[in-house]
């Protein structure tokens, strides 16, 4: 079932869902930072906390937040433009989940967005898109790394997911001359000896902007030596969350358990017949998932 959450009349592009203390809360792409809600139900209201990263005014256009605790510290990963106008992955870190998140450091320099960090008893791993200009299908790809620390890289990231489909095409980039394809906004999580890493493809502006995974079944906890496979019908393009009768740029998204169930909070834009041209609309949206032997199906009403 797809819902809208119960929230203001605000945007939540790129939302990280996170429970912690019998609380949820929810972190979204913002211009001057971090902005965060709250809600002891995820069905229920949320409240608004606000911008929850140290402002600065030579930073800004914060994209798709998330978060982990370690030894009793929230980390924030996100990336924020530079002054060359690159967004660049950077950790901030507080010692509550409503912040005030204080900048650590920069983790990467050129283009690296779109992160997911993840602990397991092999370690601390990175998932994060970088761009690539080889091959025949230059853009934006999922790779992942490992972490020493919270504030650490190791700086070897290895490419994992890479474009396939004409659906996966970021148009605004495309030209005459070149197509540029976009995966990204990778979430994983492992459940009964199976890696699932869902990603989205495509431009957020596009009707083919989609929710996908790739998975793998092994008992191999260093994820950095998995060798994810794209899930496809019979080969086409297959994806599991797409523009449906009510709502259209379904995208970027996170996973959470809850009450035994799976869902995937993911923003998308309810139709409008009124926009001349783009406007920010996208909004945060629920949807239960249904996981099983390495297959990944949403319910769609």
């Amino acid at each position: 079932m797809k819902l809208r959450f119960n929230i203001d009349n605000k945007n939540q592009p790129d939302p990280y869902i996170f429970e912690d203390g019998g609380k949820f809360y929810l972190y979204v792409t913002a211009v001057d930072g971090v902005e965060a809600y709250e809600t002891e139900d995820i069905f229920g209201e949320w409240k608004y906390i606000g911008v929850v990263t140290e402002q600065n005014q030579d930073r800004k256009f914060f994209w798709a937040p998330s978060i982990i605790k370690i030894n009793g510290i929230y980390y924030i990963y996100v990336s924020f433009q530079n002054e060359g106008g690159w967004q660049e992955m950077h950790v901030f870190s507080a010692k509550s989940p409503r912040g005030p998140f204080k900048l650590e450091k920069r983790l990467y320099k050129g283009f690296s967005i779109d992160s997911h960090v993840v602990k397991n008893d092999n370690g601390l791993f990175m998932f994060l898109a970088l761009n690539n200009l080889e091959g025949d299908k230059v853009g934006t790809r999922v790779y992942v790394d490992r972490l020493l620390d919270p504030l650490t890289p190791e700086n070897k990231p290895r490419e994992i997911i890479v474009p396939t489909f004409p659906e996966e095409k970021f148009t605004p980039q495309c030209t005459n001359e070149r197509d540029w394809y976009t995966i990204e906004g990778p979430f994983y999580f492992y459940k009964d000896g199976w890696h699932y890493l869902m990603y989205s493809g495509g431009c957020y502006k596009d009707d083919t902007y989609h929710i996908g995974y790739a998975v793998v079944k092994s008992d191999e906890q260093d994820l950095t030596r998995l060798d994810f496979i794209k899930a496809t019908k019979n080969g086409s393009f297959n994806p599991v969350i797409i523009k449906n009768e009510f709502e259209e740029g379904t995208g970027h998204h996170s996973v959470i358990k809850y009450e035994g169930e799976y869902y995937a909070v993911y923003h998308g834009r309810d139709y409008s017949n009124t926009d001349s041209k783009y406007t920010e609309r996208r909004t945060a949206r629920i949807c239960k998932l249904k996981i099983f032997d390495g297959k990944i199906t949403a319910e769609q009403k």
